[in-house]
């Protein structure tokens, strides 16, 4: 299976990307002028930091490899590389998607099949 990169986002705006099929980004993507992604690895950190304890969300799994030189790896002010989409993500890019919902603790609980 091909390395995927992943994408949380509330679930209004997901449907409304399948509806017109395309996602041209979040309020914060649309600010930074790119797509935020994550790897699996980086999925737990990026819930706590930004989307604690919020419901509704959906998370995206999105093959990597297509997007070419529009999907570069940046790095954080923590020095992680994270990817990041220079473009609109077609909604048939979308490989996998997942409800998140919330433990009893308010964390997400994310899917066991991530690779």
């Amino acid at each position: 299976m091909k390395p995927l990169v992943y994408k949380v986002l509330e679930m209004q705006c997901w449907r409304e990307a399948q509806a017109t099929g395309h996602f041209p980004g979040s309020a914060d993507d649309l600010r930074d002028g790119f797509i935020h992604f994550s790897t699996a690895a980086q999925l737990p950190g990026t819930l706590r930091k930004y989307f604690a304890g919020q419901r509704g969300l959906v998370l995206l799994g999105i093959p990597a490899d297509p997007f070419g030189d529009t999907l570069r790896w940046e790095a954080s002010a923590s020095g992680s590389l994270y990817p990041h989409l220079y473009g609109v993500l077609p909604a048939s890019a979308v490989l996998q998607e997942w409800p998140l919902a919330l433990d009893d603790v308010g964390q997400h609980v994310l899917p066991q099949d991530l690779a």
